[in-house]
Order: C-alpha cells, then sequence, then structure tokens
C-alpha cells in the first residue's frame, strides 16, 4: 500500500536552512503528483508545496522564493528545501499523494504519511 516516511525536521534558529525528505513505497514514484502540507498548532492543514510527475511546481505565497520541491524517481523520494525560515513555519510537515499525475495546487490530496515536526525558534 501506499507508504511515506517523512524525516530531517527538528529545531532550527529563524533564518535557517533545512531539507526534508519524504521516502516512497507501494505505489511507483514517477507516475504521480506528490505534495508536502504542514499543519501547525490550532491551524488547519495546509499545501505548502506540490510537484507533478512531468516536475510542475505549485508553492503556497506563504513559502514562495524560501522553499524548494524536488524528486529523486530513482530513489523513490521527494525533498522539500526550506531556506530563510521564519517562526510562523513551525509546524508538522507531511507528504502525501493523491496518485493522480498532476499537482492540482496541492488539493484533493488523500494518502498520508507520519509528518516530521520542524520548530523554528531562537
Amino acid at each position: 500500500q501506499v507508504q511515506f516516511v517523512e524525516s530531517g525536521g527538528e529545531l532550527v534558529h529563524p533564518g535557517g536552512s533545512l531539507r526534508l525528505s519524504c521516502a516512497a513505497s507501494g505505489f511507483t514514484l514517477a507516475q504521480y503528483a506528490i505534495g508536502w502540507f504542514r499543519q501547525a498548532p490550532g491551524k488547519e492543514r495546509e499545501g505548502v508545496s506540490c510537484i507533478s510527475n512531468d516536475g510542475a511546481t505549485y508553492y503556497s505565497d506563504s513559502v514562495k522564493s524560501r522553499f524548494t520541491i524536488s524528486r529523486d524517481n530513482a530513489q523513490n523520494t521527494v525533498y522539500l528545501q526550506m531556506n530563510n525560515l521564519k517562526p510562523e513555519d513551525t509546524a508538522v510537515y507531511y507528504c502525501a499523494t493523491d496518485l493522480r499525475s498532476s499537482h492540482r495546487y496541492c488539493s484533493g490530496y488523500k494518502y498520508w504519511g507520519q509528518g516530521t515536526q520542524v520548530i523554528v525558534s531562537s
């Protein structure tokens, strides 16, 4: 079945960088769009960035120009490079798919990983 294992989350100072990894199994990563989502305490989960199977990308306005999504189909892994982190980026970050080819602006995703915690604090 579809499974994701996210990693790379940790405590980082404002202005710092992190790279999150999402290892996928149970399906052929290369065929599908994958997304990164986050949920902060007391807030709804939101789409951060999603990438289509052809490499087309979508970013939310809050992370545009700071975050970069990429995929390594040979390694069945999707990455999220996060630069210039801000306290408001603090959240649990999840990767997901809806087993469709297009990123669809991060809407309608339904297969989720367990998440990795990112804390941005001085």
